[in-house]
């Protein structure tokens, strides 16, 4: 994508799978949203090859958007509208199709209780706390079932249980196959709800994989924590292994409590961000990826 003589993106390349969840993480003006967009097919590319649900975005008709469910950072208001009335005409939008898949909108008493507004489904919108608003938000996207759900920041005002019940309904959705695109600040969220993280930056992919494989790939210091004699140690290091096995070679059965906790999502995006904006990037990814050989 470019502006004027400028790309925001270049040579950004990833495959979703059904039923994956994908989360695309990035600092401000990595150019998430514009990668999104694109996606969804509100902007132009500018070059390149873009395939979403077998057809490219930028010539997707009313069928193919009928499969796409779409949750923004905020919503046109309806205010006047009570939530069971809105969400029941929005779900008689939603008609057969001709690629032989027929919508199933959900049922609207069925998808109120799966957002948690059970409790507020006769009240005017107008009257929603902003978190009930933002699942109402989440409602409208998915009335349609989706094949692919693209969620900008869902949980933003949500409270513990709230953000607890929506990850709940993350998984069902991706357990009936809907794939699900993911953008977030949490990085916590991201490592719970993300079967795939992508960290943005510069406008490019600088990592593609599972928490779990990037931490181990980028290699970031390991905690380990333990006891000798009731005396309690903590260490960092990016030789885990090496480190506790020369813990034991000197203190053997002497060593109690042992705790290794590898670096967390946070730590690999703040690593790999900095590597980046330090100019280091090229380098990093080499090594990221002789380490994934």
């Amino acid at each position: 994508m470019r502006y004027g003589t400028t790309d925001v993106l270049t040579g950004v390349n990833f495959t979703a799978r059904p039923g994956e969840v994908v989360a695309l993480l990035g600092p401000n003006g990595a150019g998430k949203t514009t990668t999104i967009e694109i996606l969804e097919g509100f902007r132009m590319r500018s070059a390149g090859e873009v395939t979403v649900l077998a057809t490219d975005p930028a010539h997707g008709n009313e069928n193919w958007r009928a499969r796409l469910g779409v949750v923004l950072q905020s919503w046109r208001d309806h205010g006047p509208w009570k939530v069971r009335e809105l969400l029941a005409h929005l779900g008689d939008y939603y008609l057969p199709y001709s690629s032989g898949r027929i919508t199933r909108p959900w049922p609207v008493d069925e998808l109120i209780e799966v957002v948690g507004l059970t409790e507020h489904a006769d009240k005017k919108i107008m009257k929603l706390s902003g978190g009930q608003r933002r699942r109402l938000d989440v409602a409208i996207g998915i009335v349609g079932r989706p094949e692919l759900l693209f969620l900008d920041e869902p949980t933003a005002g949500f409270d513990p249980e709230a953000r607890r019940e929506f990850h709940d309904l993350v998984h069902r959705l991706a357990d009936e196959q809907t794939t699900i695109l993911l953008t977030t600040h949490d990085l916590d969220e991201a490592e719970k709800l993300a079967d795939r993280i992508l960290i943005l930056a510069g406008g490019r992919i600088i990592a593609n994989g599972s928490a779990d494989e990037l931490a181990r790939q980028l290699a970031t210091e390991t905690e380990i924590r333990w006891t000798v004699d009731g005396q309690r140690f903590v260490h960092s290091t990016v030789d885990a292994t090496g480190y506790v096995r020369e813990l034991f070679r000197k203190h053997d059965e002497r060593v109690a409590d042992l705790e290794v906790r590898r670096g967390s999502l946070e730590d690999v995006y703040m690593t790999l961000v900095r590597q980046f904006e330090a100019g280091e990037h090229d380098a990093a990814v080499r090594d990221f990826t002789e380490v994934a050989r």
